[in-house]
């Protein structure tokens, strides 16, 4: 005989806490296949040749040392650099280089093209840089390094760059460099003799000419443009469309159902 089903059968305690997920030991390479971007890697191979080409000849021009302090030439290493290391990535189909740098690069020479236009190239600012004729090469490099490279980096962006992947707490964090790069401007000026040509590289950081007080004033105001310039570039980044939308196959496919 076996023993009778009772009719009231107690409840089961609850078990404690949710199971646990564990994370897949499966790449995300092996579901979706990746792909390879050669145009964009050639078109970014090319703007860091001439960016690298423009700086090689303005080091043969000038002063090696000097010409290595300026913003401008930072930037554009900076630059070249970086789309080096992005052209690398698209051509054999890996992760792309992190976003905290392709936007500071972004940045960088942004700035550099845009203080040249605004500030230092403009005829009516009180800081244009207007104490001699550029001619020759060195007109052709300034053009390069103020004109041409900051635009091919914003189409580079804009075209050929995923959106959203910049965010906003890396704002403060590209400010970093412009903060370092005004302190060692200021230090190298302190440790010139007063007087000497080209003590301060920019007329707006010209302590001698200003004083401490007007140049820390530009400096501020310069630093909240650049801040306010990186949070536009961040909402720009997730406000604009994707331009390299791309269809990628799975491993797997749906069949429809039979019958």
């Amino acid at each position: 005989m076996t023993a009778p089903i009772p009719r009231d059968i107690p409840d089961l305690p609850a078990v404690p806490g949710m199971p646990a997920l564990f994370a897949s030991p499966v790449p995300a390479t092996a579901v979706v296949a990746p792909y390879r971007r050669p145009l964009a890697a050639a078109y970014r191979l090319l703007v860091a040749l001439v960016a690298a080409a423009a700086v090689t000849v303005d080091l043969f021009l000038g002063s090696p040392i000097r010409v290595l302090t300026y913003f401008t030439i930072q930037s554009n290493i900076l630059l070249a650099l970086v789309m080096i290391a992005t052209a690398r990535r698209a051509w054999t189909a890996r992760r792309p280089v992190s976003p905290l740098v392709t936007g500071a690069a972004l940045l960088y020479i942004t700035i550099t093209g845009l203080v040249y236009h605004l500030i230092l190239a403009h005829a009516s600012s009180p800081f244009a840089m207007t104490g001699g004729t550029v001619s020759g090469w060195q007109a052709v490099t300034n053009q390069v390094l103020h004109t041409v490279i900051p635009i091919a980096a914003v189409v580079d962006w804009l075209f050929l760059t995923a959106p959203g992947r910049l965010h906003l707490r890396m704002a403060a964090t590209w400010l970093l460099y412009p903060m370092t790069y005004l302190a060692v401007s200021l230090g190298r000026g302190e440790l010139i003799l007063p007087g000497t040509p080209g003590r301060y590289l920019y007329s707006f950081l010209d302590v001698e000419r200003h004083g401490y007080k007007s140049v820390l004033g530009n400096a501020l105001l310069l630093g909240l443009a650049f801040y306010a310039l990186s949070v536009l570039i961040v909402a720009l980044d997730h406000a604009r469309p994707n331009p390299i939308r791309h269809r990628a196959k799975t491993g797997f496919r749906l069949r429809p159902p039979v019958g």
